[in-house]
């Protein structure tokens, strides 16, 4: 059985740090690409950031860019993502997902069931 489980998600100021786990067991990690998306209300679900298996290669939202960092350990099955200089506009739930590296969620085979992040002004 797979299973993706983000923690890190909270309550956090504007201009502060979080920084997101995933858990991810039932799969052979090293051959997964995987990512970060993020949905709030209303919204469509979006592409934050993603990790290839290999070199690995990192891509971000141009929203994010500079920002986050998206990391592996390829040995604790585990991936991050750490939140620098998080905005109110960066509120909303995050995903992860494993497939192959792309924006889209299409791309993405597997998921978690998400954290809540929530940045106040």
């Amino acid at each position: 059985q797979v299973q993706l489980v983000e923690s890190g998600g909270g309550l956090v100021q504007a201009g502060g740090s979080l920084r997101l786990s995933c858990a991810v067991s039932g799969l052979t990690f090293i051959w997964y690409d995987m990512a970060w998306f993020r949905q709030s209300p209303g919204k469509e679900r979006e592409f934050v950031a993603a990790i290839s298996w290999r070199a690995p290669k990192t891509y971000f939202a141009d929203s994010v860019k500079g920002r986050f960092t998206i990391s592996r350990d390829n040995a604790q099955n585990t991936l991050y993502l750490q939140m620098n200089s998080l905005k109110p506009e960066d509120t909303a739930e995050y995903y992860c997902a494993a497939g192959s590296t792309s924006d889209a969620a299409s791309h993405y085979h597997y998921w978690g069931q998400g954290t809540q992040v929530t940045v106040s002004s």
